[in-house]
């Protein structure tokens, strides 16, 4: 070993990637969102209803996703999924929700607010909603305080004052939830709704309906499925038990037979492992068990990358080149095969990506991931050892040679 600066790298750089491991595991793995196939949570698919005179098109499901969503945060369900399917169906996936039949009871409800008089006229709609807080009257019960902009302020105070004595009718889809005797005008614009809450959690679901407007079309539950926590948490830890296995069964194989090149791919497979777990917390991205599943064929496919550039750099070995020239050869021959069979990888990722939904998209967002990373993990990184190792690695022994 005549020249130890190659050593000295590569020393340096296991020690760097041993000591980078051990500190970001912990972190990256606590701010990984678990899909609700490996935290628990609920699938739901709801199909929209036609009302008289009223067609569904592309734009009312949008408009119907978009006020699901607004509810779906207000409930503070993290990285829900929400999006259309087909012509007239949604689907909603909520991860980690404590009381599934509760959230889609109130993301389902089509919130269509009315303050009707005694004559069954209608003043005021939730159209003219500017805000709702749910809050404690002066008896201690739940109540929730609303507030009409404008326009509303204004066919407000004429409901009260010309209903002076009667009682306005607070109805929410079509149901009677309040019907207060109005005892003197409102020119403000504030309106309470009180009595009838069985807890405070009920003003506040009534206060997120009614701030996130009213659907746009009526939604009836086509499917519902739920994954308790139990069993979440038993996938996720199989999931676990299987990547291992399988990934020290790839590491004991690359050492085996590809020797000290072996070891290093087994460096970089731990690099790459980190660079995708990483890049989904970062990104904010949703594991599912389909995902999981494209993380580990995405491992496969770094390892056959860097089976591609072991097998020529024997070639070359073999044909009488020095080592050093052997992996530079070894390298720019194999780039193009791994790059071609990574990029039509990635195009079927893509398309998943766009067309998936649910569990297809988890598993082609990870493959993406993986498949980019493991570009840089196999052509670069791996190379970067490959030529510290071979200055002071000589003997084609080492080399599977």
């Amino acid at each position: 070993m005549s020249n130890r600066t190659g050593l000295i790298k590569l020393i340096a750089m296991l020690i760097a990637v041993g000591i980078v491991a051990y500190v970001v595991y912990q972190p990256i793995i606590h701010n990984l969102n678990l899909g609700l196939d490996l935290r628990g949570g609920v699938h739901v698919v709801m199909e929209a209803k036609e009302k008289p005179g009223q067609k569904i098109t592309d734009d009312t499901l949008k408009k119907t996703v978009g006020v699901l969503r607004n509810r779906v945060d207000r409930l503070g369900v993290k990285e829900p999924v929400i999006q259309t399917q087909g012509d007239r169906r949604v689907i909603i996936e909520l991860a980690g929700v404590k009381d599934p039949n509760e959230a889609i009871r109130v993301i389902g409800k089509t919130a269509e607010l009315q303050f009707i008089d005694e004559n069954g006229k209608v003043w005021v709609t939730g159209r003219n909603l500017k805000d709702a807080k749910a809050g404690i009257d002066q008896e201690g019960q739940p109540k929730v305080d609303l507030t009409f902009d404008k326009e509303g302020a204004e066919l407000f105070r004429k409901a009260t004052k010309e209903n002076l004595g009667k009682r306005i009718a607070i109805v929410l889809d079509k149901e009677i939830i309040s019907q207060p005797v109005v005892r003197n005008e409102i020119p403000n614009g504030q309106a309470e709704i009180s009595g009838g809450f069985e807890s405070a959690k009920d003003a506040e679901n009534l206060a997120v309906l009614l701030r996130s407007g009213a659907l746009p079309v009526t939604l009836e539950m086509a499917q519902k499925w739920t994954v308790g926590p139990t069993l979440g948490s038993d996938s996720l830890a199989k999931s676990i038990k299987a990547g291992i296995i399988g990934l020290l069964a790839i590491l004991i194989f690359m050492i085996g037979y590809y020797r000290l090149p072996g070891f290093l791919a087994d460096i970089s497979l731990v690099v790459y492992s980190m660079l995708v777990l990483g890049v989904m917390a970062l990104g904010k991205f949703t594991l599912t068990l389909p995902g999981i599943a494209g993380f580990l064929l995405s491992i496969g496919m770094a390892v056959d990358a860097n089976i591609i550039i072991y097998e020529r750099l024997k070639d070359e070995l073999r044909a009488g080149k020095t080592l050093l020239a052997a992996v530079d050869a070894g390298f720019k021959r194999a780039f193009w095969t791994i790059f071609d069979s990574n990029f039509t990888t990635l195009i079927a990722a893509v398309i998943l990506m766009y067309f998936g939904i649910g569990p297809i998209k988890g598993f082609a967002v990870t493959l993406a991931i993986g498949i980019v990373t493991s570009m840089f993990t196999a052509v670069v990184f791996t190379r970067w050892l490959l030529k510290w190792a071979a200055e002071s690695f000589r003997n084609p022994k080492y080399y599977g040679v």
